[in-house]
């Protein structure tokens, strides 16, 4: 089936291959779909914890005493 995205080959240990093709067996889905899902939680994952540290940075530098209400914000 022809596409128009872009590829990567990737080259994975024998142990990981058996698990990538043992949950594509298990879905009834080919191993491409699965490293392409597995591929995207992994970013996903990557960008929750980025938030979290913006978050945590932001966090540190709150000061309640500087902050608006939300009817100051809100009208």
């Amino acid at each position: 089936m022809p596409t128009s995205n872009p590829r990567i080959h990737v080259v994975c240990e024998k142990e990981m291959y058996a698990t990538i093709a043992k949950l594509a067996a298990q879905d009834g889905a080919s191993l491409s779909s699965v490293a392409h899902d597995l591929l995207l939680e992994s970013l996903e994952l990557r960008e929750d914890i980025a938030l979290a540290e913006v978050a945590d940075t932001r966090a540190e530098s709150f000061n309640r005493d500087k902050a608006l209400t939300a009817d100051q914000v809100f009208g």
